[in-house]
């Protein structure tokens, strides 16, 4: 009878015992189930939150790129144009100055010519005067005694074509002298205008070459800064820098 009662006891010990352990099982099973469900869940939404800002850093990012380029080649356009325009302005003064410079240098000069020409011409009409008056009283002296006639007809011939051939070469050669004065004072114009033309356009070309080249270089330098600065702030991780961290948190 005890032993049966014993029996009886251990059965219903390990129905119990497998009941509990069968509750236990599915417990940890439900709990198991929970936990891994929660955990995905958290995953998910962390994943999603870090592509969300990682998106809106990007835009960011590329909006003040783009914003900062804009204003560059703006204010390049706008220094390239001023500085066309300042060049172009300068060509043209420096342009007036030399034609103004040269034209009262053709005046001077031709006055100068003219007075000399006239001061030639006295001298050589006085010269030309006495000789004649000298020539003319040695025929006199000289031939007096032969003919009176004869003497009058020689100095008339001899004053006539002293005087045409005084005058021809008188006007032959103020021509000559006008021509050449004129010849060489435009031919010296035209080279001076031309070397200071050919100057001009070549100091104006190498100073808006540069200007532009270091203007780009500037840009370039800029741009490329910026976008260090943006990546190295907030797309770079910095596990041992807490600044950093707190910096994008008040930032963002």
């Amino acid at each position: 009878m005890y032993i049966l009662l014993v029996i009886l006891a251990v059965g219903i010990v390990v129905k119990v015992v497998l009941a509990v352990a069968y509750v236990e099982v599915v417990v940890v099973v439900v709990v198991v189930v929970v936990v891994v469900v929660i955990v995905v869940v958290v995953v998910v939404v962390v994943v999603v939150v870090v592509v969300v800002v990682v998106v809106v850093v990007v835009v960011v990012v590329v909006v003040v790129v783009v914003v900062v380029v804009v204003v560059v080649v703006v204010v390049v356009v706008v220094v390239v144009v001023v500085v066309v325009v300042v060049v172009v302005v300068v060509v043209v003064v420096v342009e007036v100055v030399v034609v103004v410079v040269v034209v009262v240098v053709v005046v001077v000069i031709v006055v100068v010519v003219v007075e000399v020409v006239v001061v030639v011409e006295v001298v050589v009409v006085v010269v030309v005067v006495v000789v004649v008056v000298v020539v003319v009283v040695v025929v006199v002296v000289v031939v007096v005694v032969v003919e009176a006639v004869v003497v009058v007809v020689v100095v008339v011939v001899v004053v006539v074509v002293v005087v045409v051939v005084v005058v021809v070469v008188v006007v032959v050669v103020e021509l000559v002298v006008v021509v050449v004065v004129v010849v060489v004072v435009a031919v010296v114009v035209v080279v001076v205008v031309v070397v200071v033309e050919v100057v001009v356009v070549v100091v104006v070309v190498v100073v808006v070459v540069v200007v532009v080249v270091v203007v780009v270089v500037v840009v370039v330098v800029v741009v490329v800064v910026v976008v260090v600065v943006v990546i190295v702030l907030f797309c770079l991780p910095f596990p041992n820098d807490t600044s950093l961290y707190a910096f994008r948190s008040v930032t963002f």
